[in-house]
């Protein structure tokens, strides 16, 4: 996606842009699937709405399209000693809760008057030190596992989750920035200034509405061209500066200037030849195998009310799956008439083993964990297997010291750009983004 929203805006500048994507199809993991009246996403499931992104759908002609996330889906549950248990969704429900004890009450509590770490941190060092170990386990550890299929005691807090820890930057204390920015947007309501459109969006048709409008718009321009099955099995540098794409078949494609909008594994390949400094810094990046199971079930053989977001599995419960969407109430038309539709998610960077096996083996792997956890009775009667054996880039310790190493050593190759979701942000809103700052970096024409 930081690809395709590069040269979208790319060709507002004025640019002619041909991209050259490996894959049958553009837009990298995003990818909608249809099979007998069930709908899943091989990648993504969702995107969260913010002033950027809702410009942009504006701009494509694609904000009727989209549909919000059913109501259902801001309760999230979160597994414990064997159960489902719902998240809290407010500081009464936070007091009632079976997650969380009377000590880890009494830790946050002191939350506002403990000082800011003076050095990086990771992400489980932060939680322990402002929160304490129970909102670690049983909230953090989970939302881990979900958004970067990650382990904790490895991400850094400044480069996974840099906006709780501006939180402490700015305000020495999580409560205290997050009731200031509640006092801000109040006041803004109060002086008229209209709502921010927010929550979670797909399409009808599913994640791969929003990579065909951006493809459709750049084939449609007199500037754009997408090859698609077009891999790039080496660059050398041209004459005057230019670079030239080899593919491993057909003519040489000569460029004053390149985008690699490609994992960091895949640029340190590319670029060993020219920098084996940055493609060193690139490789460092690690990317754990992640697999998708997609079940559908009769409705009636799931106990569970499936009345919301998913169910997350913290790691102190010793199970396989990283944990569950519940697809099917999220969004209308995932699964047929009187079925439910579930996306699990198992492997990740504490068990990358996991995710390897045969279809049948992983579909037996996610149904033993949930099965118990969702009172799930008999076989899936749709199941389909989506590998990833390199899935999301792990923000971990010092990774914001080798973005900037990576920035050094990639100015020694002028003419030559990177970007992707190992930069700035994993998640789809953040690559869109990043393609668009990206085309107003590059050198004027």
């Amino acid at each position: 996606m930081s690809g395709l929203s590069a040269a979208y805006h790319l060709i507002k500048t004025g640019r002619r842009v041909r991209v050259l994507e490996a894959a049958e199809r553009p837009g990298g993991a995003v990818g909608t699937r249809r099979v007998d009246g069930w709908q899943f996403e091989t990648g993504p499931n969702t995107l969260m709405r913010s002033p950027p992104l809702n410009a942009l759908l504006s701009e494509l002609d694609l904000e009727t399209a989209a549909i919000n996330a059913n109501a259902l889906a801001k309760k999230r549950f979160v597994v414990k000693n064997g159960h489902p248990v719902a998240l809290p969704g407010g500081p009464l429900d936070l007091l009632t809760s079976p997650l969380f004890g009377l000590g880890d009450l009494l830790h946050l509590a002191r939350e506002p008057w403990i000082k800011p770490a003076e050095t990086e941190e990771t992400l489980a060092q932060f939680v322990r030190r402002r929160l304490g170990q129970g909102f670690l386990d049983w909230a953090v550890d989970p939302f881990v596992s979900g958004v970067y299929a990650g382990d904790p005691e490895r991400l850094s807090v400044q480069a996974a989750t840099p906006k709780i820890h501006a939180l402490e930057q700015a305000y020495g204390s999580l409560i205290r920035g997050g009731l200031a920015k509640m006092k801000s947007a109040r006041a803004q309501r109060a002086n008229g200034a209209p709502p921010d459109k927010k929550g979670l969006i797909s399409f009808p048709e599913g994640m791969t509405t929003l990579v065909d409008r951006l493809a459709e718009l750049i084939r449609q321009s007199a500037l754009g061209d997408i090859q698609t099955a077009s891999p790039i099995a080496a660059l050398e540098r041209g004459s005057g500066g230019s670079w030239v794409a080899h593919p491993p078949t057909g003519s040489p494609i000569a460029a004053r200037e390149i985008v690699l909008a490609v994992p960091a594994f895949a640029a340190a390949r590319l670029l060993a030849p020219h920098n084996p400094e940055l493609a060193r810094l690139l490789d460092e990046i690690e990317y754990p195998a992640v697999t998708a199971v997609v079940l559908g079930f009769d409705r009636g053989r799931v106990a569970h009310p499936l009345n919301g977001f998913g169910m997350l599995i913290p790691g102190r419960e010793q199970r396989q799956t990283l944990g569950v969407l519940f697809s099917s109430t999220l969004f209308p038309n995932r699964a047929p008439e009187g079925k439910v539709l579930l996306t699990a998610f198992i492997g990740g960077r504490r068990r990358p083993e996991a995710a390897e096996g045969d279809d049948d083996t992983l579909v037996g792997r996610v149904l033993a964990d949930l099965a118990p956890l969702l009172g799930i009775q008999g076989a899936a009667e749709f199941a389909q297997v989506q590998r990833w054996p390199k899935a999301i880039p792990q923000y971990e310790l010092g990774h914001l010291d080798r973005l900037r190493a990576i920035e050094t050593e990639n100015a020694r190759l002028p003419g030559l750009y990177l970007t992707g979701n190992w930069k700035s942000g994993i998640a789809v809103g953040d690559c869109l983004q990043s393609g668009s700052k990206l085309a107003t970096t590059l050198n004027p024409l």
